[in-house]
């Protein structure tokens, strides 16, 4: 654990330690040190002549006060051709696009939804606002995704979908989930928010599953401030979802400025998503050398391309993870804690599958590195990279012998 003092430093301890080894001359920035990183992060949301030419453009042919400008046309048609789908539908953020998806599907009152106990909150809220039950079903040893060895025991007669979520760089394995879903009713929301452009098994992701998400959101790979969509080849989903957002117009829109924003980043995806891929091998290297940080098995292939939304790692057990977020804030580089999973949900509001294990390492020792820093030069994630290794030879030098 850290004791933490206004007037003493910071320092690590264990429970029965007996010594400490001496501090690193090294100092950190936390401590009042030079801070690793000394450039300037790149900016976030993009700074694009293209995308100020394409809202320009709204401005002055008037199509920004439309209620079915051509931008929301054009993006609808760059959906449906960039992922090969038959059918996409803008709407107001990725998280009403899984709830829409989950109307789409056909839930109704008291069906179950499968999850990973570990995922993004709001997945877990669209369950509910729907009126079904949330079925919480472990992640993958040391890392973020649905263990799909699980999922056949999850399923119950009450099983209607199954949310699978990319997270973190880290990619599900599609093939397994969809084989286990074939022949049945069970139907699957592949939640592509954090992985646009992404491979998955040869496919783009959000395309394997009966219905995709995407989201737009301020911090998101592709931005328009809010947003998101959802993709899909199945009309009778598309048609559920046509009637649950007409409330006489669409009661959820993406507009047409939001949509004219979007359009030139569909260009830029792939070489954006390239750049961020290069740059997250230097930063795993850096991670694997470390004693007291971990990554998984993050990996790509040909068929498997990840796309960097957040760049994960996890702390030793015995590291106080709030603390070593904040000395490596104080290095210059932007981290923060993962999501918080569900492990703490009431059992009259969900149902887990086992102790959720690896949901909870997850909960508790994920750090996250916003993405803008890997949209950087090689010598600004060097300096990233060099910070990493200063706060984990503190620790190093912090820890008992």
């Amino acid at each position: 654990m850290i004791r933490k003092s206004k007037h003493e430093p910071v320092y690590l301890t264990c429970i029965g330690a007996k010594g400490r080894r001496p501090l690193s001359s090294n100092k950190l920035a936390i401590h009042g040190g030079t801070p690793a990183v000394h450039s300037t992060l790149p900016p976030w949301p993009p700074q694009s002549p293209a995308i100020a030419d394409s809202v320009h453009n709204t401005l002055q042919d008037g199509s920004w006060g439309e209620y079915h400008g051509w931008p929301v046309q054009s993006l609808i048609q760059r959906l449906q051709s960039q992922f090969s789908v038959a059918h996409a539908w803008p709407c107001s953020s990725g998280t009403l696009g899984v709830e829409l998806a989950l109307r789409g599907c056909g839930v109704r009152p008291g069906d179950e939804v499968i999850l990973a106990g570990y995922d993004f909150p709001g997945n877990f809220r669209a369950i509910e606002s729907v009126g079904a039950v949330p079925v919480l079903v472990d992640v993958i040893a040391k890392g973020w995704t649905l263990e799909t060895q699980y999922l056949s025991s999850a399923i119950s007669d009450k099983t209607t979908v199954v949310i699978a979520s990319h997270l973190h760089g880290e990619l599900c394995d599609m093939v397994a989930i969809m084989e286990i879903c074939r022949g049945t009713k069970i139907r699957v929301i592949e939640d592509a928010c954090q992985v646009p452009g992404a491979t998955v098994a040869g496919k783009l992701a959000g395309t394997q599953g009966d219905i995709g998400v995407l989201s737009f959101g301020g911090s998101k790979l592709l931005t328009a401030g809010r947003g998101g969509a959802v993709i899909t080849d199945c009309e009778d989903i598309l048609q559920r979802i046509r009637i649950a957002a007409d409330r006489g117009n669409d009661a959820w829109p993406l507009s047409s400025l939001q949509a004219a924003a979007l359009l030139p980043q569909m260009d830029m995806l792939d070489g954006a998503n390239a750049t961020r891929l290069e740059n997250a091998k230097h930063l795993r290297q850096a991670i694997r050398q470390a004693k007291h940080f971990q990554t998984t098995g993050l990996a790509w292939t040909e068929c498997n391309v990840p796309a960097f939304y957040k760049f994960p790692l996890t702390t030793s057990v015995n590291v106080e993870r709030d603390f070593v977020i904040a000395a490596l804030q104080a290095e210059g580089i932007p981290a923060d804690t993962g999501f918080r999973g569900f492990l703490r949900r009431a059992p009259r509001r969900c149902r887990a599958v086992g102790e959720l294990i690896h949901s909870r390492i997850a909960s508790e020792r994920t750090i996250l590195i916003h993405h803008p820093l890997l949209s950087g030069s090689p010598d600004i994630v060097a300096q990233v990279c060099a910070g990493i290794k200063k706060v984990d030879q503190w620790i190093s030098d912090e820890l008992p012998v």
